[in-house]
């Protein structure tokens, strides 16, 4: 057997007692991918160590009370802040990085007072986050984004396989990260890439494999900042629209995504303001699901866009043959 594998679970398993209240085997079982016979085992050597561990059957673990940390480093403000953290993570950090966050937070969650615990415990219930309407990774590789913070912390080169926008098929590159940055919902990655021997951004979604080299860095990176301020931004236009007061809510869900600028009441309408790098794809496409609220101010640019989606889907629709009711 593999003892340091089995000493981290051991200590792992010792962090997940401390940090909530009861703590069932089968739960243990698992996260761990082990049998319950190998828990009790487990159970038993922390006993055996000197760890006060109850159990009762049906119920589940927990440690003597008191037998802990002084909670003495997080206020309840600060531990209840744990449940709204864990839920983000959830959304917006990969598989790799959702794992040791989670192993962190028990960690943190270990020196909590027990009402603590037992508060974070109810509130982790009634936090829930919607899935986002984008993929922001790619599930050819779940871990990348754990990947490239290993890299630029070790200063490791990557080889990934990564599909342009546009692009038919992925093509093999060899960068060396210099840093990640969220934009739109999305992930991406500023690096030198070795192929075409220059800075470059990738996205992270459209990156399908991706491998950890032995090679180090080959050059000295300067920090993100300074390759964010000289990565050129997509040129964008000034685009007013004009949305019903009673229907204006409807498009705050998605309108910061979109280059969303500022607005202000007039009459019955409220204006707003954006600045996006594409009006006949993608504002143009966004807009058409509020077609029946707004009416396009500026430019002509997006006003012909959208009535070029609508006069082809007109098209497409009295050309197409209807083959079936639409009842199975």
């Amino acid at each position: 057997m593999d003892i340091r594998k089995r000493f981290e679970r051991i200590l792992a398993i010792f962090f997940q007692l401390q940090s909530r209240p009861v703590v069932k085997a089968q739960e243990l079982a698992d996260r761990f991918d082990v049998s319950l016979r190998t828990i009790y085992r487990d159970i038993k050597s922390l006993e055996e160590a000197g760890v006060p561990v109850s159990g009762e059957a049906g119920i589940g673990y927990s440690l003597m009370r008191g037998y802990k940390i002084p909670p003495t480093l997080f206020t309840q403000e600060e531990a209840l802040s744990f449940a709204a953290a864990e839920k983000l993570m959830e959304q917006y950090f990969d598989k790799g990085l959702r794992q040791h966050f989670k192993a962190a937070l028990d960690k943190m969650k270990a020196i909590l007072r027990p009402t603590d615990k037992e508060n974070l415990a109810l509130l982790g219930d009634q936090v829930s986050m919607k899935p986002l309407s984008v993929h922001i990774f790619n599930q050819n590789a779940p871990t990348a984004l754990a990947t490239i913070l290993d890299s630029i912390t070790f200063q490791k080169q990557v080889v990934i396989e990564y599909k342009k926008r546009g692009a038919a098929d992925s093509e093999a590159r060899i960068i060396e990260p210099i840093g990640v940055f969220q934009d739109y919902n999305f992930w991406y990655i500023v690096a030198y890439c070795l192929t075409r021997k220059a800075v470059r951004q990738f996205r992270l979604d459209r990156i399908y494999h991706i491998r950890q080299k032995d090679e180090r860095f080959t050059l000295r990176h300067q920090r993100l900042e300074y390759y964010l301020d000289k990565l050129k931004p997509p040129e964008t236009q000034a685009i007013v629209i004009a949305v019903k007061k009673t229907d204006a809510a409807y498009l705050h869900w998605e309108r910061q995504r979109m280059g969303f600028q500022k607005e202000y009441p007039e009459g019955d309408y409220m204006i707003m303001h954006f600045q996006y790098h594409n009006i006949e794809q993608h504002f143009a496409r966004w807009l058409l699901q509020y077609a029946d609220m707004v009416r396009i101010l500026a430019p002509q640019q997006l006003q012909s866009a959208v009535q070029h989606i609508l006069d082809t889907a007109f098209r497409n629709w009295e050309n197409q043959p209807v083959t079936g009711s639409g009842e199975e």
